[in-house]
């Protein structure tokens, strides 16, 4: 079944770096689109950044454009999002998502706290 496990994250001065990571099982994940989204209290969920089946095209929301990259291993089946430059407002539960066969899939969401 396909399976989408995340790691990563965590609490971080204003400033500072995490990079997400989401390893992906179940499915041929060289095949697919893949997205990271972010929810943050009290808001609806929103999508941060998407990399195409073979990573070569991505696209960013513009709070996070030029300081977050999303990336890919095919051969590793791993998505990742570095973010650097973290600012208090990126302080949300990020997932990973992926449309298998016409089922949506989530990661099981991880923490990111940007705070002084």
């Amino acid at each position: 079944q396909v399976q989408l496990v995340q790691s990563g994250g965590g609490a971080v001065q204003p400033g500072g770096s995490l990079r997400l990571s989401c390893a992906a099982s179940g499915f041929t994940f060289n095949n697919y689109f893949m997205k990271w989204y972010r929810q943050a209290p009290g808001k609806e969920r929103e999508l941060v950044a998407d990399i195409t089946s073979s990573g070569h095209l991505t696209d960013y929301a513009d709070s996070v454009k030029g300081r977050f990259t999303i990336s890919r291993d095919n051969d590793q089946n791993t998505l990742y999002l570095q973010m650097n430059a973290l600012k208090p407002e990126d302080t949300a539960v990020y997932y990973c998502h992926v449309w298998v066969k016409g089922v949506e899939y989530w990661g099981q969401g991880t923490q990111v706290t940007v705070s002084s």
